[in-house]
C-alpha cells in the first residue's frame, strides 16, 4: 500500500511539473510575433525578393532593441521563394502560415500578391511593399500596400514628363503580357493625350520575346521619339538600353518607374549605358537625409557594402508602418490571425508613417498616399530630380 501510495504521489507530482512548465513553453512562443516575407529570392528578379526580405529584418531589429511591436518582440521567418510565379506563391503563403505566420510582407511582385491575396482575404494581415497592380489589395479589407499603384505610376509619369518639360514626342516599349508593366503602359498612354504628349510609337513585346528587341527598336528610333517609357524591370530594360545602344539610338531620352530599379547592378551590364536613364521611384541610396543615410548604412554593413534599392526602403517603411498600426491596435501575439488581421486593418487608417520613402497615410481601400520622387541616373548614382 504504500508503494502503491508513493507511486501515486510521484505520478502526481510530475503531472504538476508537466503543468506548470507546458504553459511556459506556450506563453514563450505567444510572446513573439511572427512576420512572413514571400518573394522571388532565385532568379530573374532575385534583386527584388533579397532586397525586401533583407531590409525587413534590419527594420525588425532595430524595432526589437526599442521595444519590438507594442512591447513584444518580433521574428522574420525564412523568406519564402516564389521566384515571381503565383503557383509558387500561393506554396508560400501555406508553408508560412505552418510555420506560425500573423503578418506578411509581401508578396513582392503583382501576380503573386494577386493570388496570394485571394488567400489571406480577411484571414492574415498583408502589406505589400511593391506590388503595383490594382488588384493586388482588393481581395480583402486587411490588404494594404506601400508603394504607388500601376497607374499612378504611369499617371505620374506623364505629368512629370509634361511639367518638367523632358520631351513632346514619346515612344513606349513594354512587355503586354505582364499585368504590372501593361497596367503602368495603359495609364501612361491615357494620360499622355492630356497632357499636351504625342505617343508616336507604342510597341510591345512578350515574356517569351524578351531577347531581340531589334523591330520595336527600329521603329522607335523612325518615329522621330525624343524619350522612350520603359514601364519594365530592370532585367528586360538593362538589354534594352544594350540593343538601343547597338542601333545607334544615342539621342533619345529613357524614362522607367520603380521596376527600373536595380538596373546599375544588373551582372554584366555596361553602366554607362544607364547614364542620364530618369525614373520615378520613391527612393535613393545616395539621398543625403539622416533616415536614408542611416538605412544605407545599415544595410550596407549587414551585406558586405550592397546597396540598397527602392523595394528594400519601401520594406523597411512597411515593418514600421506595421509596428505604428501593431501598437495603435494594442494587439497581442496571442491572438488569432483574424483578430490582428481585423485590428492592424482599423488601426492602418489612424498611423501616418515618416519613412525613408516619404510621409505617408492609407485609405480605406489599403492604399497609400505619399508623393512621387523622379531620379536621374548620373555618374552610376540616383540623383533627385526638382
Amino acid at each position: 500500500m504504500k508503494n502503491w501510495k508513493k507511486a501515486v504521489s510521484l505520478t502526481a507530482a510530475a503531472a504538476m511539473v508537466m503543468a506548470t512548465m507546458a504553459p511556459v513553453s506556450v506563453f514563450a512562443e505567444d510572446e513573439t510575433f511572427k512576420i512572413g516575407v514571400i518573394g522571388p529570392m532565385t532568379g530573374d528578379y532575385a534583386q527584388y525578393g533579397t532586397n525586401v526580405y533583407n531590409a525587413a529584418k534590419i527594420a525588425v531589429d532595430e524595432i526589437n532593441a526599442n521595444g519590438g511591436f507594442n512591447g513584444y518582440q518580433v521574428e522574420v521567418l525564412d523568406a519564402g521563394d516564389d521566384q515571381g510565379d503565383p503557383e509558387k506563391a500561393v506554396n508560400a503563403y501555406n508553408d508560412l502560415l505552418d510555420k506560425g505566420m500573423q503578418m506578411l510582407c509581401g508578396t513582392v511582385t503583382s501576380g503573386s500578391c494577386i493570388a496570394v491575396g485571394a488567400e489571406a482575404a480577411e484571414s492574415t494581415f498583408l502589406f505589400t511593399p511593391s506590388a503595383t497592380a490594382l488588384d493586388s489589395i482588393t481581395s480583402g479589407s486587411n490588404e494594404f500596400r506601400m508603394c504607388f499603384t500601376d497607374p499612378a505610376q504611369g499617371t505620374k509619369s506623364a505629368q512629370f514628363i509634361s511639367e518638367h518639360k523632358i520631351a513632346t514626342k514619346v515612344a513606349v516599349l513594354y512587355d503586354s503580357a505582364a499585368d504590372y508593366n501593361s497596367g503602368v503602359h495603359d495609364a501612361f498612354v491615357e494620360a499622355a493625350a492630356e497632357d499636351g504628349l504625342e505617343v508616336v510609337a507604342d510597341e510591345a513585346y512578350t515574356t517569351d520575346s524578351n531577347t531581340d528587341y531589334s523591330v520595336q527598336l527600329s521603329k522607335i528610333k523612325d518615329s522621330g521619339a525624343e524619350l522612350l517609357f520603359l514601364p519594365n524591370y530592370y532585367s528586360d530594360n538593362a538589354l534594352i538600353l544594350q540593343q538601343a545602344s547597338e542601333a545607334g539610338m544615342t539621342d533619345i531620352k529613357f524614362f522607367g518607374v520603380d521596376g527600373m530599379d536595380g538596373i546599375l547592378n544588373v551582372e554584366n551590364f555596361d553602366t554607362s549605358l544607364a547614364e542620364g536613364v530618369m525614373l520615378l521611384t520613391p527612393f535613393s541610396a545616395t539621398a543625403t537625409d539622416e533616415k536614408s543615410q542611416n538605412f544605407v548604412k545599415a544595410y550596407g554593413d549587414a551585406h558586405n557594402g550592397e546597396v540598397p534599392n527602392q523595394f528594400a526602403a519601401d520594406a523597411y517603411d512597411v515593418v514600421y508602418a506595421m509596428q505604428l498600426a501593431a501598437t495603435d491596435a494594442g494587439i497581442t501575439p496571442d491572438m488569432s490571425n483574424e483578430d490582428i488581421s481585423a485590428a492592424m486593418a482599423a488601426s492602418m487608417l489612424n498611423i501616418e508613417l515618416d519613412g525613408i520613402t516619404g510621409k505617408a497615410k492609407w485609405t480605406e481601400d489599403g492604399e497609400c498616399d505619399k508623393e512621387p520622387k523622379a531620379f536621374e541616373i548620373k555618374n552610376g548614382e540616383y540623383v533627385e530630380m526638382k
